[in-house]
């Protein structure tokens, strides 16, 4: 073996890869992404969890029950109603995570030793369920009692009850394969078109593009028609096997679910594109998809609770197409809601669809340079 040689090898590897720009933010992005994702920005101790409240009571007592409730960090107050059936809807759209109610009869129910608050939890995320279980824990007794009330007693610990909707046996799966829906979605279509126009490039046919008169936008949206079927396949195969193997409901519209995925194939169809006119080989734009695929996969709510995100992190999540989609799939499949109901999340999608389709035909030069 030829020392000299072998040092030439290495010295050529390292110039080589000093010219790649996309393998040396790898060398350092991966490090450091990581770093700040699972020291930072993921958090499994929920504070400020989206709530809703229903005092009908209105007392004193209740009041102070409630405050008590706030006092703990755990949810936040975003919406106060008036009946129990107002705190019902939010939940099905995914407005809220949690929702308390005090019935009229709050302080008779606290002299009798009866539940004298309900906790309503969507259950679709078992960490929140977990999470209302501190709240049930808040006692009673620390509420001063009505003053109009005559008769005054102890009240019980734990005579706050917990209902929880769309997964009560809290089985992971419920959770999970509505998730991995989004999960394979986003690493197979960014993929796949990441490398097309590479693909043009390495095997010589983009001189055949470059002699026919299509123009930019013609060769990007045929680009992405054909991956839109292979998407809907692939959430067949995923719907079935998770009602056949681990009988996930699909409470919602199928036609929703569909209409959902549709919209998440089209985000990430058109954000491979994209990398794909920034790529200058395939195995390069592979790095870049993996650039996407991970904050993905880690902010968007499919692993971690997306409420105990910093603020930071949750405005990094919402650019990405897969933390919308979790919240439409999750909520058709498992809370019956339509797509109308949430609108925000659709629209969100639109957007970013249109807006990466138009830069990609914008970047896109038919030329070989």
């Amino acid at each position: 073996m030829s020392w000299r040689r072998l040092w030439a090898i290495v010295v050529k590897e390292l110039r080589q890869m000093s010219r790649d720009r996309v393998t040396l933010a790898m060398i350092v992005g991966i490090p450091v992404i990581q770093l700040v994702l699972f020291g930072y920005a993921i958090n499994t101790n929920l504070r400020g969890l989206d709530a809703g409240i229903v005092d009908q009571a209105n007392t004193s007592g209740s009041r102070a029950l409630v405050m008590d409730m706030l006092a703990t960090g755990v949810m936040s107050p975003r919406y106060h109603e008036t009946t129990p059936e107002a705190l019902m809807a939010l939940l099905r759209r995914g407005d809220i995570s949690l929702g308390v109610t005090i019935p009229p009869d709050f302080e008779r129910r606290r002299i009798d030793g009866r539940p004298v608050a309900q906790i309503l939890v969507d259950g679709s995320d078992n960490v929140v369920q977990s999470a209302a279980a501190q709240l049930a824990q808040v006692p009673v007794n620390s509420a001063a009692p009505d003053t109009r009330s005559p008769i005054v007693s102890t009240p019980p610990q734990g005579a706050i009850s917990i209902v929880s909707f769309y997964n009560p046996q809290r089985r992971s799966a419920v959770n999970i394969v509505p998730g991995l829906v989004g999960v394979i979605l986003t690493m197979t279509m960014v993929l796949f078109t990441g490398i097309a126009i590479v693909r043009e490039r390495e095997r010589g046919n983009m001189e055949l593009l470059i002699a026919t008169p299509l123009t930019s936008a013609e060769l990007m949206i045929g680009k992405v028609l054909p991956y839109i079927a292979i998407g809907l396949i692939q959430v067949s195969v995923i719907l079935a096997l998770g009602r056949w193997l681990f009988d996930v409901p699909i409470s919602g519209s199928l036609l929703d679910v569909y209409l959902a995925a549709m919209l998440l194939i089209l985000a990430n169809l058109t954000l491979g594109l994209l990398i794909s006119t920034r790529a200058t080989s395939q195995f390069q734009a592979m790095q870049m998809t993996f650039f996407i695929f991970l904050p993905s996969i880690l902010l968007s709510g499919f692993m971690f609770p997306f409420a105990g995100m910093p603020r930071v992190a949750q405005w990094i999540a919402e650019v990405l197409p897969l933390t919308h989609f979790l919240r439409l799939i999750r909520g058709v499949m498992l809370r019956g809601a339509g797509l109308w109901e949430m609108w925000v999340d659709v629209l969100a999608l639109v957007a970013f669809t249109a807006v990466m389709m138009t830069a990609a035909i914008l970047r896109f030069r038919k030329r070989l340079d």
